[in-house]
C-alpha cells in the first residue's frame, strides 16, 4: 500500500501533513486511554510488540507491486484484536518509519501519505467493532464472519485511501491501474479473518495471557 515516489508532488504534498496530524491527534486520544486504564508500562510493551510486528508485515513477508502500489499482507484488524487500537495506531506508524529510514528511504516523503493510509482505516476498524460485536462477547469468542467484517473495513480502507491518494495527485487517468491494485489487495481479506482466528485460537488457549498487561484487557473479557 505504499505511495509510489513521485505519485504525489509538490504544495498537494500538503493534504498528507493535515491527514497524518488528524490521525495522530486521535492515536494520541487513544494511546492516554490505554495508559489510563492499564499503565504505561503495558501501552510500551504493546506499542513495541504492533511495531516489530508492523516491521515484519512490510518488510519481511511477502509482498509485489501490483497496479499503482505494493500488495503487503497488513494484519491491522489481528494488531487491533490483540493489542488495542492505541499501539495499534503507534505500531503501525514507528514500524513503517523503521522501515523507511533503514531500508526503504525512498518512501520517506511519502510517509504522512502512507501513515494515514494504515491509521485511519484503523480508527474505522474500531467503530466497525463497536457496532458489529456484542459487549458481551469477548474477542477470543469471535466467529468468522465477525472477523471478515473488521478485515474488510481495514483492507478495503487502505485500498480507498491509496486510490485517494493517486487520484489526488495524478487525476483519473491512473484509474485503471488503481482497480488493478484494488482486486488484488483485496485478496488480502480471504486470508486476514483466518489469521485472526488462528491467532486468537493461541490466544485463548493461553490462559496466562488474560488479565495480562501484554494484550488488549477486551481479548478475554466482555465489555
Amino acid at each position: 500500500m505504499h505511495i509510489e515516489p513521485g505519485v504525489v508532488n509538490g504544495a498537494k504534498l500538503a493534504l498528507s501533513y493535515a491527514t497524518a496530524a488528524g490521525a495522530a491527534v486521535y492515536a494520541g486520544r487513544e494511546a492516554l486511554k490505554t495508559i489510563s486504564t492499564r499503565g504505561a508500562l503495558s501501552f510500551v510493551a504493546r506499542s513495541l510488540i504492533a511495531t516489530i510486528g508492523t516491521f515484519v508485515f512490510f518488510e519481511i513477508l511477502p509482498h509485489f507491486a501490483v497496479g499503482v502500489s505494493e500488495v503487503h499482507l497488513i494484519l491491522g484488524s489481528t494488531l487491533f484484536l490483540m493489542l488495542g487500537v492505541g499501539p495499534a495506531g503507534v505500531g503501525l506508524a514507528l514500524g513503517l518509519l523503521i522501515q523507511g529510514m533503514f531500508f526503504a528511504p525512498q518512501d520517506l516523503p511519502q510517509f504522512f501519505m502512507n501513515v494515514t493510509t494504515l491509521l485511519v482505516p484503523l480508527f474505522a476498524l474500531q467503530a466497525v467493532a463497536k457496532r458489529t460485536i456484542a459487549k458481551d462477547t469477548a474477542y477470543v469468542d469471535l466467529g468468522y464472519a465477525q472477523a471478515l467484517k473488521l478485515s474488510v473495513a481495514y483492507q478495503g480502507g487502505v485500498v480507498a485511501w491509496v486510490a485517494f491518494w493517486v487520484i489526488w495527485g495524478q487525476g483519473f487517468a491512473a484509474m485503471a491501474e488503481i482497480m488493478t491494485f484494488g482486486a488484488a489487495y483485496m485478496t488480502v481479506v480471504l486470508l486476514e479473518p483466518l489469521v485472526d482466528l488462528a491467532v486468537l485460537g493461541i490466544a485463548k488457549s493461553l490462559k496466562g495471557l488474560k488479565g495480562s498487561g501484554l494484550v488488549e484487557e477486551r481479548l478475554h473479557n466482555a465489555a
